[in-house]
């Protein structure tokens, strides 16, 4: 008889990605107002991690402002 292993259970990547990547004159996305750091870091990040910078730091930041 095969051995049974237990089949991985999907879990999407909690994101503020809305899809509008564009950097602003402060390093910061237009869209999600994440630093690169943070959206190059974001796989690598415990739900515990994403959770801060989204309940956190995301609404510390000032709301995108286009240049004119």
């Amino acid at each position: 008889m095969l051995p049974v292993h237990p089949i991985p259970t999907y879990r999407p990547i909690l994101s503020p990605c809305i899809g509008i990547c564009e950097l602003d004159t402060q390093n910061l996305c237009s869209g999600c107002r994440r630093t690169t750091n943070e959206i190059a870091r974001w796989s690598l990040m415990s739900d515990e991690e994403r959770l801060h910078v989204m309940d956190v730091l995301l609404p510390a930041r000032p709301p995108y402002a286009p240049q004119r």
